[in-house]
């Protein structure tokens, strides 16, 4: 199959005239890094894949070990919208990263996802999601100066990023990333662009695309986009909540007809297991520390470890099913936000998941009353505990779970906490201007 995939890729790359090939992977925080081969290289890069220097790049190799291998996987191969002047056609793949000796570097973020999907597979399962991605235009990087006052699916002439939106969604769909909703988010100048739902490592690869044709495409509008949790004060901010499956074959493994919330035991069971590690995989679905600036009472964020069916202030939220949509069945993870690494984000979901299946986690009852209004007594009484209330909070109980070093790995979870605890540290130190506005005056 691998073979036949890659005499495709070289069939199409000579049929599109291709002259030059980006390779993509990303680093341990989930920034995204390219080197590009020219076609003629392309067969080569398939077979053997491609050597370059790890050492430079955020959670991989030391000086010492630097040597690394990004093979390309054929079956991301897509043709990026054309942007050159002189109309080079340019493909793109993503890569896994290999060892000089062909073993599977322990570094690689992909690797990661891969590994924990290769447990749900022999448990008979295949993990599905669709992520809602938000994001802000402004009108430069320098300030948060927006571009309408637009809220909620308002349409022009307050929105004025429809262009944007519908240029974004044509370069996704051209680079063959199907596209469900478009709309205006709650926020001022605040978007959303929902992609349909598909298996995890096809989607993380799509949300790292999605990112980067979102921050071009408003570029060559001559704005700046954004997917910084929280760029506002007084504003929501942007999420990425997270609809996931599991499926066993063509079967929906969450939908039972008979259950009154339409949830088979397994479903039941996975929330539980999302519900139960919500704390301690904080700090990889909201990775920053922005992210906690977001996940605050009153904005729309979830901040209580609760589930509910209508309710939008609970953390997991099961949408209402649709009479002959059994294939619709999901659960909605609502703390994560766009600026995370989607591999790692992806693979931590799912190891919760699976725990609360395989050690057959119960599940609490739903909470549908607005948990916002609650009082401290009320939500201690019904046993709602909260999400961690900053990023070192987060960090210090990621660094306690052995769930989230299993779906990580070794290396990739030591080198997250390290960065983590640093950026705790430089923003700990940080003066900002509201302590300066707030305290220099009067002490």
């Amino acid at each position: 199959m691998a073979g036949d995939e890659a005499a495709e890729v070289l069939k199409r790359a000579d049929e599109e005239e291709v002259e030059f090939v980006s390779l993509w992977f990303t680093d341990i925080l989930g920034f995204l890094k390219s080197f590009v081969i020219p076609v003629d290289e392309l067969e080569k890069a398939l077979q053997e894949g491609m050597g370059f220097d790890g050492s430079s790049i955020e959670g991989f190799a030391r000086i010492e070990e630097s040597d690394m291998i990004a093979k390309p996987d054929p079956g991301t191969f897509a043709i990026l919208p054309r942007s050159d002047p002189a109309g080079t056609v340019t493909g793109r793949m993503f890569c896994d990263i290999f060892e000089p000796d062909g073993s599977p570097y322990d570094g690689d973020p992909r690797g990661a996802l891969r590994r924990s999907l290769k447990k749900a597979a022999e448990l008979g399962y295949t993990f599905y999601v669709g992520p809602e991605l938000e994001y802000f235009y402004f009108k430069d990087s320098q300030n948060a100066s927006g571009l309408d006052a637009g809220g909620y699916f308002d349409l022009t002439p307050r929105d004025a990023a429809t262009d944007l939106r519908r240029d974004t969604v044509q370069a996704l769909r051209r680079m063959g990333i199907a596209v469900e909703y478009v709309h205006h988010e709650v926020a001022p100048s605040q978007h959303e662009i929902d992609l349909h739902y598909m298996d995890a490592l096809s989607m993380a690869d799509a949300a790292m695309t999605y990112r980067l044709v979102v921050k071009e495409v408003a570029m060559k509008h001559g704005v700046y986009a954004t997917f910084m949790p929280k760029p506002l004060f007084g504003e929501n901010g942007s999420g990425m909540h997270t609809h996931q499956s599991l499926f066993k074959g063509d079967e929906n493994a969450f939908f039972d007809p008979d259950d009154k919330h339409h949830l088979s035991e397994t479903a039941r069971a996975y929330i539980a297991g999302l519900l139960t590690h919500a704390r301690e995989i904080c700090s990889v679905v909201a990775q920053w520390v922005n992210s906690y600036k977001r996940l605050v009472p009153g904005y729309e964020a979830p901040v209580y470890i609760s589930w509910a069916r209508r309710n939008r202030s609970t953390l997991v939220r099961v949408p209402m099913y649709k009479p002959g949509k059994a294939e619709a069945t999901r659960v909605e993870f609502r703390c994560p936000d766009p600026a995370c690494n989607p591999y790692l984000a992806f693979s931590v979901m799912l190891a919760a998941g699976l725990k609360g299946i395989e050690e057959g986690y119960e599940l609490a009852g739903p909470v549908e009353e607005d948990i916002f209004e609650m009082s401290p007594e009320h939500r201690a009484k019904r046993g709602i505990e909260s999400l961690p209330g900053s990023l070192a909070e987060a960090i210090a109980l990621t660094e306690r779970s052995e769930l989230v070093r299993e779906a990580m790995g070794d290396h990739i979870f030591e080198k997250f906490v390290a960065n983590k605890k640093i950026e705790c540290d430089m923003y700990r130190v940080h003066v900002s201007r509201y302590e300066l506005d707030k305290y220099l005056p009067v002490l």
